[in-house]
């Protein structure tokens, strides 16, 4: 069903999906080495940790498709999640570029692991 509402290919979102989810692990792994640079390397962690989140939560898209996927994070069981989730990739992201607060993007990480294992 959910291939024949789709333009593209089991095996293609198959490969969408591994290519997805492993720039969203290569990312978080960068982070973690960037994070031992002098100065910087805690705001790099920061948005390398956030962009490896994104990119592995869209890497599902590819598989169960873009709405199946959003009303499936919006269900009543895991809005809760979701939204803190979503409020913590943006604050990780803000505390680094906007508030340069180093300190409070490693809690807005650390927040986002969090909200994804819950």
């Amino acid at each position: 069903q959910v291939i024949d509402s789709s333009s593209l290919g089991w095996g293609t979102r198959v490969k969408g999906f591994i290519a997805c989810f492993a720039i969203g692990c290569l990312c978080s792994i960068l982070g973690s080495c960037l994070l031992w640079i002098p100065k910087k390397g805690l705001v790099l962690f920061a948005v390398f940790y956030t962009l490896g989140n994104i990119a592995s939560i869209g890497s599902t898209m590819f598989l169960m498709g873009p709405m199946k996927q959003l009303k499936r994070m919006f269900e009543p069981t895991r809005l809760i999640a979701t939204i803190v989730m979503l409020l913590c990739l943006i604050l990780t992201l803000c505390s680094a570029f906007w508030w340069r607060k180093a300190g409070l993007a490693l809690l807005f990480c650390i927040l986002q692991f969090f909200a994804m294992a819950w």
